[in-house]
């Protein structure tokens, strides 16, 4: 399985990226730089999480190539009308002259949907952001977006795990062409339940390795985060095996949507 989805416009987005929310300062720093030793390549902050000083340091200090590190952060509602200053302020703190995704972090106020959207592509059209999307919207939001503008979201973060799993809505983003990026997957999920357990033990891998690899089996991008390097690593580990199609439909049926 190829562990990228490519964007419009000829991006290749690494489908495991490592996640930063809550994690401040020191642990911010050592926990991205221990992901990027230990390869991840997509890395995920926000204007919200107060690290993205921490998070550019260590992308800086890694050694790595800037091209080579996909960097996302994310706009506060709050923000909005302050967009194109807030982002100047992200790449100061980043220490980048660009990010390769910037997203508004929660639906604004229904007035500035539209503006600050057009802000966002303005921030693409100048360069300052490789790709634009949204976190946390509903296609009907999304449609209303790309309707008054004639440009669509790239990226939806929303909220994912088995227990959350909705067949319909991930199929409404994929026939908008819109990639979906699932946050919280393990925080949402019970890693104890007997159908995740047993098939971790089937493969001999852990139950948090099995609901991740069971998101990139869907084409879900994951953002699972962790300031202890073993888990940092585990998370990462996902290559070595797949899910039979059996295995993935037990877990889609822990569902709560339907």
């Amino acid at each position: 399985m190829d562990l990228t989805v490519n964007l419009p416009g000829g991006t290749a987005l690494p489908s495991i990226g490592f996640g930063t929310w809550q994690l401040s300062s020191k642990a911010a720093y050592e926990s991205v730089r221990a992901a990027l030793e230990i390869g991840y390549r997509h890395i995920d902050t926000a204007t919200l999480y107060k690290n993205e000083a921490d998070v550019g340091k260590a992308v800086k200090d890694s050694g790595l190539d800037r091209e080579q590190v996909f960097v996302t952060t994310k706009l506060r509602p709050q923000d909005a009308r302050h967009a194109r200053r807030t982002l100047e302020s992200s790449l100061r703190l980043l220490d980048t002259e660009y990010v390769d995704l910037w997203l508004i972090h929660w639906p604004t106020a229904q007035d500035e949907l539209v503006p600050t959207w057009r802000e966002l592509l303005a921030a693409k059209d100048a360069g300052l952001v490789r790709n634009v999307g949204v976190s946390n919207y509903s296609p009907a939001l999304i449609d209303r977006l790309t309707e008054e503008t004639g440009r669509q979201p790239a990226v939806n973060q929303i909220p994912w795990s088995p227990a959350q799993h909705d067949p319909a809505l991930l199929d409404e983003h994929r026939r908008r062409g819109i990639a979906v990026e699932g946050y919280s997957g393990l925080k949402n999920t019970d890693l104890r339940d007997p159908a995740i357990a047993g098939v971790a033990q089937r493969y001999g891998v852990s139950p948090a390795q099995v609901v991740l690899r069971w998101h990139l089996e869907h084409d879900i991008v994951i953002l699972p985060r962790s300031s202890r390097r073993e888990h940092i690593a585990s998370n990462f580990d996902l290559g070595g095996f797949s899910l039979a199609k059996e295995d993935v439909a037990a877990i889609d049926s822990l569902s709560r949507t339907g």
